[in-house]
């Protein structure tokens, strides 16, 4: 009897992890066979599925941004006045357009913070030329907006550096072992 497959299970999970060896920026399968040991018919098939449910959204290289220089991760805590709608619409404006947030999201947890941004630049110099000529200046009422920051830089030495599909490989597993 087929079993249906599930997103997290164990065949899915190895493909998963399978892709993530380093180079493949594409599913390989006769990497993922040698590694797995599934039939090619099974991988083709899982990875479809997976793409199917969205869990598999892409492929690419992973950068390591600090041997381009890129040595600063700014993650800004924000509280934004999300009342001012015209205000906020203009900042999200200038976020869309700023090369060096690759990550805005809306938080909870304590404190006044609502949003948390993620930044790369090379230096702490960069992001604050950064903040000043592409924020402050432009939208004039950017403390309107922004009621609070509190930025963490992200520096070396980084004493662990793992993938986020990684993580969630890892944690599937360990809550199937318990389930």
């Amino acid at each position: 009897m087929a079993q249906k497959m599930r997103i997290d299970d164990e065949i899915r999970l190895n493909i998963i992890k399978a892709l993530l060896d380093r180079g493949a920026t594409q599913p390989n399968l006769r990497r993922i066979k040698s590694k797995t040991k599934y039939h090619l018919a099974t991988i083709k098939s899982s990875i479809n599925f997976l793409q199917n449910e969205k869990v598999i959204v892409g492929y690419g290289p992973k950068i390591a941004f600090w041997k381009l220089e890129y040595k600063l991760e700014a993650v800004e805590l924000l509280q934004l006045d999300f009342s001012k709608s015209e205000l906020i619409e203009e900042y999200l404006k200038i976020v869309e357009k700023d090369p060096h947030v690759c990550h805005l999201s809306s938080i909870m947890g304590s404190g006044n913070f609502n949003v948390m941004s993620t930044q790369f630049y090379k230096d702490v110099e960069s992001y604050h030329k950064n903040l000043q000529e592409n924020y402050v200046k432009k939208l004039p009422n950017y403390y309107d907006v922004v009621k609070d920051r509190q930025v963490f830089y992200l520096t070396e030495p980084t004493f662990k550096r793992g993938s986020r599909t990684d993580s969630i490989v890892k944690i599937l597993r360990e809550k199937a072992a318990l389930d």
